[in-house]
This record gives C-alpha cells, structure tokens and sequence, in this order.
C-alpha cells in the first residue's frame, strides 16, 4: 500500500473526467523517461539533448499523478518513454501500480516499448499483471532496421517479441508507413506478425518535432497503403477496440488483426479519450496541440490530493476539440516537442 491508493471502483466513477466537449477520459499515457537507446529517424534527432534528472518526475511522483487519475475514473494506464525499459527501477512503478488492478480499479496496465530490453522484462512485467504490450518495430530487414534507429539490433527486438510472447503476453506490433523506406514490405511484416500470433498496427508519420528530414519525404497515408492491401487481401472490418485510436480489420487470408492509426488521412477526435503525462509532469490533452498544464509544480508546491485532482480537473475542462496535422514541404512541425518526450 503506498498513500497514493486509488478511490474504490464505486467511487471512481461518481464524477468521471469529461472534458468540455463530453469525451470522458479513460486512459492515461505516462512517459517516465525522455531517454531511448534508439534514435529512429522519424521520432527523435541522431543528437539528442536529454533532460536532467532534476526536471524528471521521480518514480514516487509519476506513482502519485497516475494513482490520482485512476482516482478519478481512469481505467487504462500505458507507460511509455523515451524507452520506457531504460528508466532504473521502473519495474518497481509497475509493481506498484498494479495494485490498482488487484483493486479492480484499473482495467489495464500495459506499455509502449521498442522491445530492445524485453527479453529481460517480459516475465517480471506479465508476473505484475500486465497482459499486452505493444512493439515499435518498422522492418524486417536487418540492414534497414540499423538505418531506421540508427543503429539498433533488430534480432535483439525479435528476442523481446519471442519472450513476451513465451511469459503468456499477447504482443501488438507497432510500424510507421514511410514512403520509401519500408512502404514495399508492410505486406511481409503484417504477415510476419500475424504468423507469430500477434496484431499489427500501421500508423501514419506525424509532425511532432524538429528532425533532420523533411516529413513530407516520409509521410505515406495509410488509405493508399489500405487499398493496396486490398488489392490482395481481403479485410473485413471488425468491431476490436484496445482503448486507442486504430480502426481494425481482420485480414482473412493471415486470420490475424490489422489496425490503422491515422492521424492526417482521418482525424479520430471526435472520439478522443487520451491524455498524456511527461515524464516531466506535464499533462498534454492533446497530442498535436501545445496545450500543457505543469502537475509537477502543482504536486512540488505541496499540494494535496484534493489539489492534485482540481489541476487534473481544470486541464481535462480545456482539452481541446482536435487537432489538424499537416506534412507539407519545409513545414515547421505541429507542436515542437518531439513524440519521445510526449509519450506513446
């Protein structure tokens, strides 16, 4: 038990965040770390200035802010970075947070990994109740892989899959669609994944950060990689929901489960029900918009956990209906933090 115990079921649901615009907000993304031992191309700069430790929420202090959410009807944690795996003692935050699950007032507990250090966390994670995680992994090919994280080992990856998979967790696989660096083998990944038992998400490149191309080079809507698909495929949509934002098919000839996370092609706020914690304690409503609300100064000032809940409530009443990202040529970015310190 710690003092940042969440209210009971019951109670939890007496006064849900609802935002101004009646979306009730479930589901919390918590970055507990600004650091990623991969630099991919469309994510972060090959030289990244991280934050100092002073600036990052402790363990204790990321524990309190998730607990008062699920305090206030959250019911879906996912923990994210950075690589949220490279964060010393992290372990101990899930071990700690899972005794909302026990409780019964959380339905989920889950992460956002690069899956670089999952063979050696997969056990611990599915013994403190995590069930599903979900992999970044962009391709198959070895050499290409290198290119796309700028030096990351993807046989180490396909070991973390094989691990989560082997310690009873079901394993969703993460790909961003660009253009040209691995548009022509989406249809060997999706097989891939779905031959091993796992879902597969393709998600479109978003404008979050200054990187060192230009997106536009990148960028690949997933409406045409969906009627490509197609063109070979059949996929039938179906009624799966994970709490995020991918729409799902069920491609017939694999039996397995494609989702489509698309952020440009089309737009999915009308039914948003995020919003994410850095790991600096700043609360974004909304991932293409710099709104920002500080719980890190309001928690640091001293305040107590009714405080603690009227910031949250105050931030959640100002969410905003949407955002509008655009990817045109020598575009400044959406919002200038990068997606590695916005969190998953």
């Amino acid at each position: 038990m710690t003092p940042y115990d969440a209210a009971s079921p019951q109670e939890a649901r007496v006064q849900p965040l609802i935002d101004g615009f009646g979306r009730t907000v479930s589901y919390l993304r918590v970055s507990v770390t600004d650091r990623c031992d991969l630099r991919c191309v469309y994510c972060m700069s090959e030289h990244m200035t991280f934050l100092p430790k002073a600036q990052v929420l402790t363990l204790e202090e990321l524990d309190r802010i998730a607990s008062a959410f699920v305090a206030l009807g959250t019911r879906k944690l996912r923990i994210s970075g950075g690589e949220p795996l490279v964060r010393k003692g992290v372990m101990g935050l899930f071990e700690n947070l899972s005794r909302h699950l026990r409780s019964g007032a959380l339905d989920e507990l889950t992460l956002t990994t690069n899956g670089t250090r999952l063979e050696e966390f997969a056990a611990d994670l599915a013994r403190v109740g995590v069930r599903r995680v979900n992999v970044s992994m962009d391709t198959l090919d070895p050499a290409r892989f290198r290119v796309l994280t700028r030096g990351g080992q993807l046989p180490k990856v396909i070991a973390g899959i094989d691990a989560a998979l082997a310690a009873g967790l079901a394993v969703k696989i993460n790909a961003v669609a660009l253009k040209d660096a691995n548009a022509a083998e989406l249809p060997d990944l999706i097989a891939w994944a779905h031959a091993r038992g796992c879902d597969m998400t393709l998600i479109e490149a978003m404008p979050l950060g200054e990187i060192e191309v230009d997106r536009s080079d990148q960028f690949l809507s997933l409406k045409d990689v969906r009627r490509e698909l197609e063109s070979f495929w059949t996929l039938n949509e179906i009624a799966h929901r994970t709490g995020g934002p991918a729409r799902y098919v069920r491609v017939e000839e694999t039996g397995g489960r494609l989702g489509f996370i698309t952020p440009l092609s089309h737009n999915f706020c009308e039914s948003c029900n995020r919003v994410r914690l850095t790991c600096t304690g700043t609360l974004h409503t909304c991932l293409g918009r710099e709104d920002a609300s500080d719980l890190r100064a309001v928690i640091r000032a001293g305040a107590d956990d009714e405080g603690l809940a009227h910031a949250i409530r105050l931030a959640i009443n100002a969410k905003p209906q949407g955002h509008d990202f655009q990817i045109a040529r020598a575009a400044a970015p959406a919002v200038a933090r990068h997606m590695s310190t916005t969190g998953g």
